[in-house]
């Protein structure tokens, strides 16, 4: 028994052998072993005519070895290609507003969902001891520049005490001076010359005493400046601590969570809201690398939201940098979304319009394979005889598949490609004359 198992095993494999991998030489051979037409057909029969003959005659061998097919002449046209996209939608902006000051909440919390303005409160903070210090901070302001005339007058007071020394100064080497002349006549003592010189000495010494005075009011001036200048970084700072008291939105939007509730405390970093803006929305995608030449910026778009609306928008965003993980490139449409039916996070098509190509509209059952597997249509040279030609399907439309690979001009086999390989005559019959 099990002897004849496998001899059936080898019958059927070298059986589905021949019919599969040798069909072409199983069919010429067949086709060899057949008595000829004419031999079985008288001369004076006519020859059927009409559709019908014409599909029973297909991909028919004549005494010539030519095969009869079907076939249709095609020529190309521009059509509009798409690249198909799955995506989401995504807020234009996200922010989760945070305290900047330490305190208590004073204000009534608003309920998620609501919707603020850009610059409306949504969390109020206790002044505590805040008032005060700015009051503080404006007084000391106010006493220091009340200082300023006093020590700008200290300067010129100061000059003049720096001009009556150097007028002594000079006064007092004229009268050395003429010392040592009278001296030298033996008209004046030595005591004499030594008191002048003296007199010189204490009013060098006078001159720097007042340069050191007009130096130590400059001084007071700019360090009444200082002082003014911190007492203003004082009041600034105080009028910020205030102003941070009270938290707005710093956009339009919707509130995503419950502000801070009335009584909690607050300290700089604590989260008083989450805003995002959903007006306008962005509908994000990512386009695989060997579609992203496709692409680009400004190219209209269409996107299919789940639940959600039909919306048309131009890309806005292309990525230059892809996903590490993924090796897709972010391509994002700014959609409008004034009465907000889209929502943050929903499911989206999307189909961005790319430059038109040059393609064929042929039939489904048209398309075939080669013994590699390749996917291609079978053709009609000048030669009248087959050939396979490659082809890569754009899309499928009602009217047929659109491919591209041809020539602008071809007749492309509809029926009958199945029986004849490259090299093959035939004989066409082509649809457009039959019908």
């Amino acid at each position: 028994m099990r002897i004849v198992s496998v001899v059936t095993a080898c019958l059927v494999a070298a059986i589905l052998f021949a019919l599969v991998i040798e069909r072409d030489r199983v069919f010429a051979l067949l086709a060899d072993l057949s008595p000829r037409q004419e031999a079985s057909e008288p001369a004076d029969t006519p020859a059927p005519d009409g559709p019908a003959s014409a599909d029973a005659g297909a991909a028919r061998a004549d005494t010539s070895g030519v095969v009869r097919v079907m076939a249709r002449r095609s020529v190309a046209r521009e059509v509009g290609t798409q690249v198909r996209l799955r995506g989401e939608t995504e807020a234009a902006r996200q922010v989760s507003v945070l305290s900047e000051a330490n305190g208590k909440v004073v204000s009534d919390p608003l309920r998620k969902g609501a919707f603020v303005e850009a610059g409306q409160t949504l969390c109020t903070v206790d002044a505590g001891t805040s008032d005060s210090a700015l009051t503080e901070a404006k007084a000391r302001l106010a006493e220091a520049i009340a200082r300023r005339p006093e020590v700008e007058a200290r300067i010129p007071e100061a000059n003049a005490r720096l001009a009556e020394a150097r007028a002594r100064l000079n006064e007092a080497r004229i009268n050395a001076n003429a010392a040592d002349r009278l001296s030298e006549g033996g008209f004046a003592s030595r005591t004499r010359v030594a008191n002048t010189e003296a007199a010189v000495q204490s009013a060098q010494a006078s001159v720097v005493s007042a340069e050191a005075g007009v130096k130590a009011a400059e001084a007071g001036l700019d360090s009444l400046q200082a002082n003014i200048e911190t007492a203003q970084a004082a009041v600034e700072r105080a009028e910020t601590g205030i102003d941070r008291l009270n938290i707005t939105s710093p956009f339009a939007g919707v509130l995503e969570t419950d502000t801070a509730e009335l009584g909690s405390l607050l300290q700089p970093g604590a989260l008083c809201a989450t805003v995002i803006e959903l007006d306008p929305i962005k509908v994000v995608g990512f386009v695989a690398e060997n579609e992203i030449a496709r692409v680009e910026v400004g190219a209209m778009a269409g996107a299919r939201v789940n639940q959600g609306p039909d919306v048309q928008a131009r890309v806005s965003f292309l990525s230059r940098a892809a996903d590490p993980v993924t090796r897709t490139f972010r391509v994002e449409l700014t959609v409008p979304n004034e009465d907000l039916l889209i929502r943050d996070g929903q499911t989206a098509e999307i189909l961005i319009r790319s430059q038109g190509v040059m393609a064929h509209v042929l039939a489904a059952s048209s398309l075939t394979l080669n013994d590699e597997g390749t996917l291609g249509v079978r053709t009609i040279d000048a030669d009248t005889t087959a050939q396979f030609r490659p082809v890569t399907i754009l899309r499928d439309s009602p009217q047929g598949v659109y491919v591209t690979g041809l020539p602008e001009h071809v007749d492309v086999i509809t029926v009958g490609q199945e029986f004849v390989t490259d090299g093959v005559p035939v004989e066409p019959s082509f649809e457009e004359v039959i019908q």
